[in-house]
């Protein structure tokens, strides 16, 4: 018989009849892949590389919608069409392949959608108040309502088990089951209604006799859901205990996926799935009383990002199954390294919640540090041996660069870096200064780890000129010099002798007093970063921007902690306003103040106009260096995209090729930077 290892994540759980092959699981979400509502080939690349990187249990979608009147608002898997039950099995078969279970997540939205989407079918639940977040005003369910739902859930429920997953999950965690659980949505009478416990879990429980009828009793089905709401007239912690303690009576429930809070605004979306600066797992022994009260088996996910804590969840007997979901997606392949003794290999999830800002803002999941995920069929997360050794010259150790010479070392080439400063890590650097940000050096820390333990050559304090590349005869010259602040104001020429940047405050160079503008137009973390510094120095604070609204780029789970520290007295936030001079009067400065909407303008004074709006490519090495390169610098496109290697040849005496990446083509955000480098090194 193989020994079985003794580390409790490896251990294999039994879940009735299903053997998982280790503790690790990734929960429901949805990274918003599907095409027309199937999980198409994207989305199956995506779970299957996860499955290959050893992960037990995929528990897929976030969720599946299975009725019409719940449309998808992430882009879900439309689990109430027949069609999707090829795709499934294509889903499934990829993910079995590798030994990793896989079920999926279903659901009704219940008011958490909205009436303007799918076939504008009215939102419904069973009280009349609206979601914050998704504005509908629903429709207050009818009897027909509810009998017509619980058949949409089995007949889903059925169609997952044909397309063979190994078995469902119902979400109850902000969607329609409870909402019918919550005594803040619940305003039915009746049996349905809100008067007792047991009127509140009936629909749940209607949900699973019709699934059971469909599916049979070998059919794994669990519950994912809200055990505590942690808000005043919700659903509380002896509540959820009493929940869980029925489902698990009725005898047709097989595991509890724990989850505490609620999802209905954005700053209780991050007390239940906590962002960077906050506790890392809060919940988890919560989760832990609610295994030790029930019995059920009990999985659980919220901010388990790193290797050590998933372990004590495990080894402490709090879960029996860890989901660390978002770690998967900074990296894939964590339970291998596991196996192989590779632990400190593995790339941290710096908790920077790119992924899910992006998903609730409209987009598809992306991780702000590993650009191959959501696009494994084209992007590789092990990068291959290249069929030449070249010499590879990177200039600039900030997040391009770095990624740009872990590509290439990967490659087998080898690699010098050069850069001005004396650490690694351009903006990031004055990022991590705000200590709710400091992890995101992890971006920083684990490329530099990764490029020492592959032998790339780093030169710091070294200002790099032509005649220092030219030393080093390199094949490959990439340039990843970053930017400096702009100082200048929108379709102007002059910079601005009067103003300071949001770098300015943010390295500490300039301590801010008195009454201080920060005129925002980039809209992006580096403004509000500069006035919580600015608040915390005793300023008081005004954050102007022409934007309708403010800091769009930071997205609606990052901006909660800016506005939990920036709602005070001393700030005052003020949109569709335009910076279009700024004067010396006196010991002060005068700032003319327009809009876009008309030809009003006003003048007020401030003590310091900090300007936050983008950078400025360094790009004079590049230029220098683009007569002496074989391509002039120029890049092919269409190789880029396609993933070939790049041959544009336009200067038959160049000595090099030559490419800039990041902020030293034009100022972006940190994904960006980094996809640079990876799509275009990894076929170098």
């Amino acid at each position: 018989m193989k020994d079985v290892p003794s580390d409790p994540l490896l251990q294999p759980y039994r879940l009735k009849h299903l053997t998982l092959k280790n503790r690790i699981m990734t929960t429901s979400h949805e990274p918003a892949y599907p095409e027309d509502g199937m999980p198409k080939g994207r989305y199956r690349a995506y779970h299957a590389e996860r499955a290959r990187g050893g992960v037990a249990l995929a528990m897929t979608a976030g969720s599946a919608a299975v009725s019409r009147d719940s449309p998808p608002v992430f882009n879900n898997i439309l689990a109430y069409r027949d069609d999707v039950v090829p795709w499934i099995r294509e889903l499934t078969d990829a993910c079995h392949e590798h030994g990793c279970a896989v079920m999926i997540q279903l659901t009704h939205l219940g008011r958490r959608t909205n009436w303007n989407k799918g076939d504008w079918l009215p939102a419904v639940s069973p009280g009349p108040h609206r979601e914050p977040a998704h504005r509908a005003f629903p429709k207050v369910m009818e009897d027909w309502d509810i009998a017509r739902i619980i058949e949409d859930y089995a007949d889903a429920a059925a169609r997952m088990q044909a397309g063979g997953m190994d078995g469902v999950e119902l979400y109850a965690g902000g969607h329609l089951l409870d909402q019918f659980w919550s005594p803040l949505t619940n305003a039915l009478d009746g049996p349905y209604g809100a008067d007792t416990l047991e009127n509140r879990i009936r629909f749940t429980l209607d949900v699973l006799t019709a699934i059971r009828k469909r599916t049979g009793p070998e059919f794994i089905v669990g519950v994912r859901g809200t055990a505590d709401e942690m808000q005043s007239g919700g659903i509380t912690e002896d509540e959820g205990i009493a929940i869980a303690t029925m489902l698990r009576d009725s005898g047709m429930v097989d595991f509890f996926n724990v989850n505490r809070g609620r999802i209905h605004t954005d700053p209780a979306m991050t007390q239940m799935i906590p962002v960077a600066g906050m506790r890392s797992a809060p919940h988890l022994d919560f989760a832990g009383g609610i295994r030790a009260a029930t019995g059920l088996p009990t999985f659980h996910a919220s901010r388990i990002q790193d290797v050590a804590s998933a372990r004590h969840a495990i080894a402490a007997g709090l879960l029996d199954m860890v989901g660390m979901t978002r770690a998967h997606m900074a990296d894939p392949h964590i339970v291998q390294k596991i196996i192989d003794g590779r632990e400190a290999e593995i790339r941290p999830c710096t908790g920077a919640n790119y992924c899910l800002d992006r998903i609730y803002q409209g987009g598809m999941a992306l991780c702000i540090h590993n650009a191959a995920t959501g696009r494994e069929e084209t992007m590789p997360h092990r990068i291959a041996q290249a069929d030449v050794a070249q010499r590879i010259v990177i200039v600039g150790a900030g997040p391009a660069g770095l990624e740009a010479a872990r590509v290439a070392a990967e490659r087998g080439h080898s690699v010098t870096v050069l850069e001005a400063a004396d650490a690694p890590g351009g903006q990031i650097r004055l990022t991590a200064r705000t200590p709710r940000r400091s992890e995101m050096l992890g971006i920083v820390d684990w490329r530099m780890a990764e490029c020492e333990r592959m032998g790339v050559e780093f030169h710091f304090n070294t200002f790099a000129e032509a005649s220092d590349i030219l030393s080093l005869s390199p094949d490959v010259v990439i340039v990843a010099t970053g930017g400096m602040a702009h100082v200048q104001l929108y379709e102007t020429k002059a910079d601005q002798p009067h103003v300071i940047t949001s770098w300015d405050i943010l390295s500490g160079d300039v301590v801010p007093s008195g009454d201080v503008l920060i005129y925002d137009e980039a809209g992006d973390h580096a403004g509000l970063q500069a006035a919580e510094v600015a608040l915390k120095a005793g300023a008081r604070v005004e954050i102007m921007t022409p934007d309708r609204t403010f800091a769009p780029e930071v997205m609606a789970m990052n901006l909660v902690p800016y506005m939990k520290a920036l709602q005070h007295d001393d700030v005052t936030f003020t949109v569709t306003q335009r910076l279009v001079g700024v004067e010396r009067d006196g010991n002060r400065l005068c700032a003319t103040i327009g809009t876009d909407y008309s030809d009003r303008q006003t003048r007020k004074p401030y003590d310091q106009i900090v300007v936050n709006y983008g950078t400025m490519p360094l790009a004079d090495l590049y230029f220098e260096l683009r007569d002496m390169s074989v391509n002039g610098g120029a890049v092919d496109h269409d190789a880029l995209i396609a993933g070939r290697p790049q041959t544009v040849r336009t200067n038959p005496d160049g000595a090099f090729q030559l490419f800039r990446i990041g902020d030293a083509v034009a100022a972006r955000n940190t994904h960006a930077a980094i996809y640079d480098a990876l799509r275009l090194l990894k076929d170098i």
